[in-house]
């Protein structure tokens, strides 16, 4: 499926985030993300990355900066934005098929359009024996595929994923990887990806950006430099990618040293 030429880039500047009670989430976050890019975001654990991702989205109020996601301001719903949690979410009562059907049932997208899309979505991440099957039934790696065919089954320039395979073993990881690159290459979709995985960031991305601990500061923004298209498992045995990740990681190092762990 060949995307619309649309403005699909995402502009922050200035982002601030309060939390009640004076917790400062994000500090000064400026940054941009152009169409077709594929930007991951690094940093510890409560360093602000999904609350960036929630500003983005719209989940979250903005109040302090400006968030301008494929020529708009953040709001729930858009249908220009798709989002992938961490969780598949997957409907227990629905099958695979019908999982991935939902996105575009919510939409408004005519039936037989649906099941197209599903099916060949689910072909492509290797379950197309498996339409019929309930989640319960399935793997959580399948489970994580059959969310990841409905992430891409809806017709959105831009998609934000929220370390979808954090919770994988590590060879379910490395497919699934592989599979997301395949189906970005396809479609050149503008992707945020958040992850504590240096080594998913590197082989994933064009960008990867580096966020201190809380409260969570863009210290890093590394370009990879890596040629496309890419496979997760040759990547690992290349002396380059080698450099980009210990580039990556003195960063994250770095930040870690200057900053602390401490909230302020």
């Amino acid at each position: 499926m060949q995307l619309e030429e649309r403005t699909a880039s995402i502009d922050i500047e200035n982002v601030n985030h309060l939390f009640p009670g004076g917790v400062r989430a994000v500090s000064d976050a400026t940054l941009r993300i152009h169409a077709g890019e594929f930007l991951s975001i690094v940093g510890p654990s409560g360093c602000g990355k999904t609350t960036l991702l929630n500003l983005i989205a719209g989940l979250i109020e903005l109040r302090d900066g400006r968030i301008s996601v494929a020529g708009g301001s953040p709001r729930a719903g858009r249908h220009e934005v798709a989002y992938m949690l961490a969780r598949d979410c997957l409907y227990p009562w629905r099958t695979a098929l019908e999982n991935v059907m939902m996105a575009g049932e919510f939409r408004g997208v005519p039936k037989a359009t649906r099941m197209k899309r599903a099916k060949e979505l689910l072909g492509h991440v290797g379950l197309a024996e498996f339409e019929d099957h309930y989640p319960k039934a399935l793997s959580h790696g399948m489970r994580q595929r059959v969310a990841l065919a409905r992430t891409f089954s809806l017709d959105s320039p831009v998609m934000l994923m929220d370390e979808p395979f954090g919770a994988l073993d590590a060879q379910t990881k490395l497919q699934l990887e592989d599979v997301l690159l395949d189906l970005w290459n396809a479609e050149k979709r503008t992707v945020l990806f958040i992850t504590h995985d240096l080594n998913e960031a590197v082989t994933m991305s064009d960008r990867v950006v580096v966020m201190s601990p809380r409260p969570g500061r863009i210290i890093a923004d590394i370009s990879i430099p890596l040629p496309r298209p890419r496979s997760v498992r040759a990547l690992q045995k290349d002396p380059h990618y080698h450099e980009i990740y210990s580039n990556v990681w003195s960063r994250l190092e770095e930040g870690l040293n200057q900053e602390g762990r401490h909230a302020p």
